[in-house]
């Protein structure tokens, strides 16, 4: 029998969220109900809002989140009540394309739950990135469920479910970045903060924040950066080469995803130097360049899904890295809340106030004993 919970929906676009009865079904086949104890409050949740991506609408809101599996369907093998888990939005299928040429991180046909949850009404849902996770208990595909070490902080292990596995691998998977390298990365929120501290775990040797604001910049030095860029004071093409030898960084990643900033990285990089895009851009953004400049400038143009992760493979990864202290995954943890003070964390992460708002769920203990 559908269980009924309460979850966050947004109704209509630009409406503001509503928190109402939802029914979520048992686990059918390849499925699995995971009772989520904690859930971050990303950007991609605002542009679901607002109808930047589609028009599926209602939607069901959240999907940075960590919890604890409470059943699962028929045929699932490497998932059992209890387990604890982050979930990730890219179930490989396998056998698409791209998996059977040994990339599932580019995985063209991930796998999200054949079920729909429901309002009270019957209304099917839209699960934001398959997910929908600002709920006492959600409805996924088991391959979205990732095990990792239940040691680890739910409010901190969620946002490598979104946020920052993707600032982490657009610096280590997608940029490649190495040992002795320089990094640039524009635009200090949440995501561009992860990049900084993944360059830090890849070695690099100098890592340059570029933001306007002071407050991420220091932010940013916490994390990793060992030189700051505030762009409203200088040109940070400029800026970038001069705190490299006159040259520029060899990977400058891009987190804000407009064409000024695309146009910065890929100017203030090195000759033959890589530039990564992580920042999501709008549909009606363009960039024109001379194609001269790009063949002259050489090098790498990149864009990074995810942070071209495989779940399966990174999230443990990071996780041990946190709990050994090598990755302050709590450090992007600004405020923890409760499902009323969505709106306001909206409103604080549209203003840049916070790296990261992080909904704790009031069943959040009684699920994890």
């Amino acid at each position: 029998m559908p269980q009924q919970v309460k979850g966050v929906i947004a109704r209509s676009k630009g409406a503001p969220t509503e928190l109402v009865v939802i029914n979520v079904p048992d686990p059918g086949p390849g499925e699995a109900v995971v009772t989520i104890q904690a859930c971050g409050v990303c950007h991609t949740d605002l542009h679901y809002r607002e109808g930047g991506i589609g028009e599926d609408f209602p939607y069901l809101l959240g999907h940075e989140a960590a919890g604890i599996v409470e059943s699962v369907g028929e045929g699932v093998r490497d998932l059992q009540p209890g387990d604890y888990v982050i979930l990730n939005w890219r179930a490989v299928c396998g056998s698409c394309r791209a998996c059977k040429r040994g990339r599932p991180w580019y995985c063209f046909s991930t796998f999200n739950a054949t079920q729909k949850m429901t309002l009270e009404d019957g209304t099917e849902l839209s699960p934001a990135l398959g997910i929908g996770a600002f709920i006492d208990k959600t409805l996924v595909a088991a391959g979205q469920c990732t095990k990792v070490d239940p040691a680890a902080r739910p409010a901190a292990a969620g946002l490598l479910g979104c946020g920052v596995m993707a600032g982490i691998g657009a610096a280590i998977n997608t940029g490649n970045v190495s040992r002795g390298d320089s990094v640039a990365v524009i635009g200090c929120g949440g995501v561009g903060s992860a990049a900084i501290a993944g360059s830090l775990l890849a070695g690099a040797a100098k890592i340059i924040a570029i933001d306007i604001d002071d407050n991420k910049l220091q932010t940013a030095t916490q994390l990793g950066a060992t030189h700051v860029i505030n762009s409203t004071n200088v040109d940070p093409v400029e800026a970038m080469q001069q705190l490299t030898g006159g040259f520029g960084p060899d990977v400058v990643i891009d987190a804000v995803g407009r064409p000024e900033t695309w146009k910065q990285a890929f100017y203030g990089r090195d000759l033959a130097g890589t530039l990564v895009l992580v920042g999501v851009p709008t549909p009606e953004m363009t960039v024109e360049l001379p194609l001269l400049d790009v063949f002259g400038r050489g090098g790498s143009l990149k864009s990074s899904w995810y942070g071209d992760c495989l779940p399966e493979r990174d999230f443990p990864m990071l996780i041990n890295l946190y709990l050994q202290g090598r990755l302050p995954l709590d450090a992007f943890v600004t405020e923890e809340i409760s499902v009323a003070q969505l709106e306001a964390a909206f409103d604080k992460m549209h203003r840049g106030q916070v790296l990261r708002s992080v909904v704790i769920f009031a069943d959040a203990a009684g699920a994890a004993a």
